[in-house]
């Protein structure tokens, strides 16, 4: 059905998208018509389209490709979306107090696995950090980062003692990539000992490697105590 409304939203356009898709209207791998057709039937500019079908892309129902045009996906890729939370705001969420505490800080060149994981040059500098987080007197997060001090030189400078990693990367450099790798790993002398643990108890680890354009920023391995829940909606 057209829509003559000039006031259309992008909104208004997904929705009708979305609604045409999932009747049969516009088929697996049919092609949508062209954006200057789409904004004369919604009666809005090419602008308001180009942001519908672009989210609508996003989301995994559709394929674009320049000169080719826009398809129906044959099976909707949904994705799972996630931010880079900061501790504190985890802790905070589930009712708790914050306290963080610095383990070790030092400046030292990258160990081999680390030149390999992330590319570096070998006998690159890096800023190795160990934290704690904890929810009240309960550990809640153990932490240990890498971060590669070429790429944010500023680290040097920073004062770990008062501020986690995380949180000061979040303030301090962006990233425009993000690998984030979820494991059950088995605990060490030196994890159960932060998290009060067993030797040996499996423990939800997180991995993540932050890039910006292309330059490895950081490499972190947390380790949660148990009864951590990671959720997240798609």
């Amino acid at each position: 059905m057209t829509q003559s409304n000039e006031t259309t939203s992008y909104r208004d356009i997904k929705e009708t998208v979305l609604a045409r898709i999932r009747s049969g209207e516009w088929q697996p791998d049919s092609l949508l018509p062209n954006e200057q057709d789409l904004a004369v039937e919604f009666s809005c500019t090419r602008t308001t389209v180009n942001r519908a079908l672009r989210e609508l892309a996003d989301e995994g129902f559709l394929e674009r490709r320049r000169k080719a045009g826009t398809r129906v996906l044959s099976s909707p890729q949904r994705q799972a979306r996630f931010t880079i939370p900061m501790v504190r705001d985890e802790v905070e969420a589930l009712g708790g107090t914050y306290r963080y505490a610095l383990v070790s800080s030092d400046s030292r060149q990258a160990p081999d696995w680390l030149c390999a994981r992330l590319a570096l040059k070998p006998k690159q500098d890096v800023m190795h950090v160990r934290c704690m987080h904890f929810n009240g007197n309960t550990p809640f997060q153990f932490e240990d980062r890498w971060i590669v001090v070429a790429s944010v030189p500023q680290v040097l400078n920073a004062d770990f003692a008062s501020i986690g990693p995380n949180e000061w990367l979040i303030q301090t450099v962006p990233f425009t990539n993000v690998e984030l790798s979820f494991l059950a790993s088995r605990a060490d002398e030196s994890v159960a000992g932060f998290l009060d643990l067993p030797v040996g108890e499996p423990v939800f680890t997180g991995e993540r490697i932050t890039w910006l354009e292309g330059q490895p920023v950081t490499f972190a391995k947390m380790y949660f105590a148990a009864g951590y829940r990671m959720t997240t909606q798609f």
